[in-house]
């Protein structure tokens, strides 16, 4: 089993659709996929699952249905479906967390929620946020040796290990937020490798200056302070965090926006990329760290949330008609493309756990 995160210090690139869509295409090429959602925002848990089903699975106390006071029908049956199911030992993040937060115990392990056949969802929650002070807390003390402060710190990789044990999961995407705060320090050391989807623009190459010195710290202080002072019983991630290359998210061009502003950009990604992610010492000399560059399939994704599948999936009867299947086509090509050459990267020296 190998991890990789899709992280970047800055918001609004389409990293939670890619998280999505590289889940999907990855389970049609073959393999046993995990989703896990570590970002406290549960966007990518909203892609996976429509509004009723995360009604019942955040135990919502009330969802009135429209016009009443009641709790809707739809929602007693997800309920109900979920308890007479696999699904009735599913939880989020937040809740296997939570006896952490409460300094009851340790992590709960549940289920993962099976999307498809050889995909499933560790999903997250908005609660997830209140575990940030947490975590913060317990960083320096793990220097020291704390047990439960390595407990913590070691709460998402073992929550990770668990379910793609439960599953037998070949590849882990995760979803992390876009910052630099201890939820995400926590989350990338759970990670084997990490990928940086980005835009062409100013924000995105503040955002790896600033992203690439924060990986290398966090490392090597979880690497050589606190993994030494682990003891056998708690497992720990190895911390490794290889950044195996970026993802360029084409926007939308606007008039006010020409081309060349965006060439621009774009040309100086390379060797901010290398100076700041790899510390000027790329892996292989000459190696090309741009995975793809994905175009702006805007007119495809009202109509993949509505439908609740993939771009790459959408039917007539989706709404996808005419000249816009030919559209549908040339997204599934880009995205197999995209995820072949990210096994091929991942099978490279040092990219497979």
């Amino acid at each position: 089993m190998i991890s990789i995160a899709l992280f970047n210090n800055k918001g609004g690139v389409g990293k939670t659709t890619l998280t999505y869509h590289l889940a999907h295409m990855f389970q049609r090429l073959g393999h046993r996929v995990l989703a896990v959602d570590l970002d406290p925002q549960a966007n990518l848990t909203s892609m996976f699952l429509n509004e009723e089903y995360l009604a019942a699975l955040w135990a919502e106390p009330e969802f009135p249905a429209w016009g009443g006071n009641t709790e809707s029908s739809l929602i007693k049956q997800m309920r109900s479906a979920m308890a007479e199911s696999d699904m009735s030992d599913a939880g989020t993040v937040a809740a296997s967390v939570q006896p952490i937060m409460e300094g009851l115990g340790d992590v709960t392990f549940y289920q993962p929620i099976e999307i498809t056949d050889g995909l499933w969802l560790v999903p997250g929650d908005l609660e997830l946020s209140a575990f940030e002070d947490r975590l913060s807390a317990a960083w320096p003390l793990c220097f020291t040796g704390d047990l439960a402060a390595i407990r913590t710190t070691t709460a998402f990789h073992r929550i990770i290990e668990d379910a793609a044990r439960r599953v037998e999961a070949d590849l882990v995407l995760i979803d992390v937020g876009p910052n630099l705060g201890a939820i995400n320090r926590a989350a990338l050391l759970a990670a084997d490798t990490v990928l940086m989807p980005l835009a062409a623009d100013l924000f995105s190459l503040r955002g790896l200056r600033n992203l690439g010195p924060a990986l290398r710290a966090w490392r090597s202080t979880w690497q050589d302070t606190v993994l030494p002072r682990v003891p056998p019983k708690i497992s720990a991630p190895e911390g490794r965090m290889r950044p195996i290359g970026y993802v360029i998210m084409q926007p939308t061009m606007r008039l006010d926006r020409p081309v060349k502003a965006y060439r621009r950009w774009l040309e100086r990604i390379p060797s901010v990329f290398i100076d700041s992610v790899l510390a000027g010492a790329p892996d292989q000399a000459g190696e090309s760290y741009e995975v793809a560059t994905m175009r702006n399939y805007q007119s495809l994704m009202p109509l993949s949330h509505d439908a609740r599948k993939p771009m790459f999936d959408l039917k007539a009867a989706d709404g996808a008609l005419g000249s816009t299947q030919a559209y549908v086509a040339k997204c599934r090509a880009e995205f197999q493309q995209l995820a072949e050459s990210l096994l091929s990267r991942l099978e490279t020296p040092g990219g497979r756990a």
